[in-house]
């Protein structure tokens, strides 16, 4: 599963296809940085090309797909209605079963993220000549993206690591693979983690060198930056989350956007750290599109009947003085009840195949990472006055909210309540700025939370009454796919996750 090559980089624009070893001359492809950019580029459209699983194409979008599982998981985003089905079972919580096969959700995202990694590591290991400075921005890209999909596997496959450091983890790989290669074994948890960190700071020692950005589509410092306070927000290590997230923010040029200066999302904007540009036609994926599973009004699409929504919960927690509760959300009384509108697509967008730019990474959550790593730090004042900068641009009145609010960094296990204090008032508005962008389910493993979707006025079709939902559930993870078993030596059934029917 692991032992993709590169092959296909005649053109910035082709698709990146998987090859044995024997398919191309590395010299050809890394004689030149020209050629080696080329092979970067295919791998960044790897991040929005579907697919992924033997069937069920339809809900394996890419990244953003994944992202979309992770916050369907939860307790913030119901979905309407089951459509045509697809991510249906995901909102249940109901695919551990399938992980036997590969048309399951645990194959597709394992063979996604280590597609990635091994055509990353490719580039990583090579010798690439020509530019200098262009082979530097490449091998610091290589090393991004391979740290970028340890995060989202550990995430996926794995506990967190402020409690779980000692429990299996995902096998690591930082070499070319082959068929036939050897797998490796889960190691740990606090390991791959100290894998992904090292990554991220040789990524970022290299973009540093020349901190340009040829593309929003690529990583550069400052988006590298992004991805290791995310990754440091997940250790709890707060220093390092802090120093990372203002350096992120020191990207020129970018800021926080009024919401209507976004709306719809679906458009590059100046908030942007990282992102896919998707308006050629031929690089838009119609049915399998975001946009066709987060759009009610594109015609005849999946969201048409099954619509994305905001749980009433979370909803009601905003006040009319939110700008986010009109724009990003249909209200109590519309025709289509607590509906999203933050992922809109133009006459345009649906006339060429779904076209739309997908957001990876924007300003506004490196303030909330930031902020909720001062108030973990119990540095209160600096909390809010990094808060301050996202704040002012989305509820007027937000100061008077905080007034009553308690200066502690402990918050409650129910996610239901309002906040009582500072540091659920951070997390609140990480819930609201960046809901269906992060992925849920990741924070509340990291959190240590779990949630309730039974309460009075709830929205959610499906209560999962039946199902555990507290904190640390073996649910919030997948196990890893049976294909991986069978084909890594170093890896036994008695190695998995707990499957949970």
């Amino acid at each position: 599963m692991s032992a993709a090559l590169l092959a296909g980089f005649s053109s910035c624009n082709d698709e990146l296809e998987t090859a044995p070893t024997d398919a191309i001359s590395a010299s050809i492809v890394f004689d030149d940085a020209k050629n080696a950019e080329a092979a970067v580029e295919g791998i960044y459209r790897i991040l929005h090309t579907p697919g992924w699983s033997a069937n069920w194409a339809t809900e394996n979008i890419g990244h953003i797909g994944n992202i979309l599982v992770a916050d369907i998981m939860a307790e913030d985003h119901p979905m309407a209605a089951q459509g045509q089905g697809w991510f249906w079972e995901d909102y249940k919580l109901n695919v551990h079963a399938d992980y036997s096969h590969t048309s399951g959700r645990s194959y597709a995202l394992w063979n996604f993220y280590y597609t990635i990694i091994a055509n990353a590591n490719y580039i990583a290991g090579s010798q690439i000549g020509g530019s200098e400075s262009l082979a530097n921005e490449i091998y610091g890209q290589a090393y991004a993206l391979r740290a970028f999909c340890y995060f989202y596997l550990a995430q996926f496959y794995a506990k967190c690591p402020d409690k779980f450091g000692s429990y299996p983890g995902v096998p690591y790989y930082d070499e070319p693979t082959v068929a036939g290669a050897e797998g490796k074994s889960r190691g740990t948890v606090s390991e791959i983690y100290g894998h992904m960190r090292d990554d991220i700071d040789k990524a970022i020692e290299y973009l540093a060198i020349d901190k340009h950005q040829t593309n929003v589509t690529h990583i550069d410092y400052y988006a590298a930056q992004g991805l290791k306070a995310r990754i440091a927000l997940v250790q709890r290590d707060y220093d390092a989350a802090i120093e990372a997230a203002s350096e992120a923010m020191k990207k020129p040029g970018c800021g926080v956007l009024e919401v209507a200066d976004f709306t719809p999302m679906s458009k590059a904007a100046s908030n942007w750290l990282w992102g896919a540009i998707i308006q050629v036609p031929d690089q838009a994926s119609n049915y399998m599109s975001y946009l066709s599973h987060m759009d009610p009004d594109y015609p005849g699409h999946y969201a048409e009947k099954a619509n994305q929504c905001i749980s009433t919960g979370l909803y009601k927690m905003m006040t009319n003085k939110d700008k986010r509760r009109s724009a990003w959300w249909e209200g109590a009384m519309s025709t289509r009840k607590y509906c999203q509108k933050k992922y809109k697509g133009t006459a345009d967008d649906y006339a060429n195949s779904g076209t739309g730019d997908i957001c990876f990474m924007r300003y506004e959550e490196m303030i909330l990472i930031k902020a909720e790593a001062e108030c973990a730090k119990k540095n209160f004042a600096a909390a809010k006055a990094t808060l301050a900068e996202l704040m002012d641009k989305r509820k007027e009145d937000w100061k008077d909210d905080v007034k009553g609010l308690e200066d502690t960094n402990l918050y409650g296990v129910n996610t239901n309540d309002k906040p009582a204090t500072l540091m659920e008032y951070i997390l609140l508005q990480r819930r609201l700025e960046l809901w269906s962008e992060v992925g849920r389910i990741f924070d509340l493993n990291r959190l240590h939370l779990g949630y309730n979707r039974d309460y009075s006025g709830s929205n959610h079709p499906m209560k999962l009454t039946e199902k555990n939902t507290d904190a640390e559930s073996d649910l919030f993870i997948l196990p890893l796919p049976q294909r991986e078993i069978d084909g890594n030596e170093n890896i036994t059934a008695e190695d998995n996750n707990p499957i949970v029917q």
